[in-house]
């Protein structure tokens, strides 16, 4: 067995077991409805929400669409994931961003209807369209040369 494929079976055991530890921490709390609000109510937060979708984003393309500095970006981010919004995923130096539904099923209810407002909303689509030029482009612009760019997923 090649060092690679060792290597590759230990992270994905870790994977698992962070996996299995976050589904048993969240089972056992109760979902904060409050915090949920708290998430929702910054137009920053909910420009990401919506810029992020059904793909997988990574934090430096939020960056160039919204014009802000990364570390606003992240402690936006860092709310979100604290309310169980979003989840991450670090591939190298760069950390991907999805959408998850509460496990509350008011909560993912409201977290629902949310986006299919955002998804109507005039500035939230000058944000996409921003996210899908850049993204889309022949040569990304220079401080996302080696970023990896958005993918698809399904929440």
């Amino acid at each position: 067995m090649t060092v690679v494929t060792k290597e590759l079976k230990s992270n994905r055991t870790r994977i698992r077991k962070r996996a299995k530890e976050f589904s048993r921490s969240v089972a056992n709390k109760d979902y904060s409805i409050e915090l949920l609000f708290k998430a929702l109510a910054d137009r920053t937060r909910l420009r990401v929400i919506h810029l992020i979708g059904d793909d997988e984003v990574c934090v430096c393309f939020f960056v160039e669409v919204l014009k802000t500095n990364q570390p606003k970006i992240s402690r936006h981010l860092a709310y979100l994931r604290r309310a169980g919004l979003v989840s991450a995923r670090r591939q190298g130096k760069w950390m991907h961003y999805r959408l998850q539904e509460p496990s509350d099923i008011h909560a993912a209810r409201i977290f629902r209807e949310v986006r299919e407002v955002l998804a109507n909303n005039s500035e939230m689509q000058r944000d996409k369209a921003r996210l899908a030029k850049i993204c889309c482009a022949a040569q990304l612009p220079v401080q996302l040369q080696n970023a990896p760019r958005p993918a698809r997923t399904s929440i």
